[in-house]
C-alpha cells in the first residue's frame, strides 16, 4: 500500500534521511522505531509531503506521490497523527472535528461514530482544546484524522509523554483500527507497546534503515535493541 524507496531529505542544508526504504503492506500495522532525532517523524513528514523528499520515491496505492502538498495526500486517503498533536486550541473539540470531516460514505467515520470510539471526548464537545490535557489531545488527535475517513493513518508517537493508563487504552484502539481494516505506519520510542501493536518493525538511526523483521524477530534480537533503540 506505501512504499518508500531510497529517500533522502534535508531540513535546509541538513541531511536528515539517508537512502530510507519500506514497505507497508494493506491492513498491516508496521512500527518506526528509534531514539529521539533518528529521523522518525522526518520520514513521516516527508511521507506527508511536509518535507518534500530532495532524493528518491514514495508511492501510496501504486501511485507516484513523491513531493505531494499534504491537503492532495489527505485527499489520497492518508491521516496525519503528528507528534506534537497541533490541535486548534481556540476551538472546542468538537469544532476542531467538523472542519476536518471529509469524505463521508456510509459506514465511514462521522462525529458521532468518533465519539462512540472515544467516548470520553462526547463528554468534553464543547470544551476547548487548548484546556485539555495530554492524554484527551492525543485522543482529539486521532479522532481528527480520523475525520477525513483515510485508509491510511501515521502515527507519530502517539504514546509520548502520557501516563501507563492512557497509553494502554490507546494501544487497544489502534488495535481496533487495524481490526476495522485500517493500514497504519506507527513511528514510537516505546519499544514494548510498539512490539505489541506491529505486525513488521524497522528500526532507524541516524536517518538510514538498520534494521527490518518480524515484531517477534524484533523481541528476540538484543543485539539490535542494545545498539539501536536502547538509551
Amino acid at each position: 500500500m506505501l512504499q518508500l524507496e531510497n529517500v533522502h531529505a534535508y531540513y535546509g542544508l541538513s541531511h536528515i534521511l539517508f537512502g530510507v526504504s519500506l514497505t507497508v503492506k494493506q491492513g498491516e500495522i508496521v512500527c518506526l522505531l528509534g531514539r529521539n532525532g533518528a529521523g522518525k517523524s522526518t520520514t513521516m513528514k516527508s511521507i506527508m509531503g511536509i518535507v518534500p523528499p530532495k532524493k528518491g520515491s514514495i508511492t501510496f496505492k501504486g501511485v507516484d506521490c513523491t513531493g505531494k502538498k499534504p491537503y492532495l495526500m489527505a485527499r489520497m486517503g492518508v491521516g496525519f497523527v503528528p507528534d506534537n498533536r497541533r490541535v486548534f486550541a481556540d476551538l472546542t473539540v468538537g469544532e476542531n472535528l467538523e472542519i476536518s470531516a471529509r469524505n463521508f460514505h456510509p459506514g465511514g467515520w462521522d462525529k458521532d461514530r468518533v465519539y462512540d470510539f472515544f467516548p470520553a471526548l462526547r463528554k468534553i464537545d464543547h470544551r476547548r482544546a487548548g484546556f485539555l490535557s495530554g492524554g484527551e489531545q492525543q485522543m482529539l488527535t486521532i479522532a481528527r484524522a480520523l475525520m477525513i475517513n483515510p485508509e491510511f493513518i501515521l502515527l507519530d508517537e502517539p504514546t509520548e509523554g502520557l501516563a501507563p493508563l492512557i497509553v494502554d487504552m490507546l494501544a487497544e484502539q489502534i488495535l481496533r483500527l487495524k481490526e476495522n481494516g485500517m493500514t497504519i505506519l506507527l513511528a514510537e520510542q516505546n519499544l514494548e507497546v510498539a512490539l505489541r501493536l506491529s505486525d513488521r518493525g524497522y528500526v532507524i538511526d541516524k536517518g538510514t534503515i538498520r534494521y527490518h523483521g518480524s515484531s517477534a524477530d524484533l523481541a528476540d534480537n538484543a543485539e539490535v535493541r542494545d545498539a539501536y533503540l536502547c538509551v
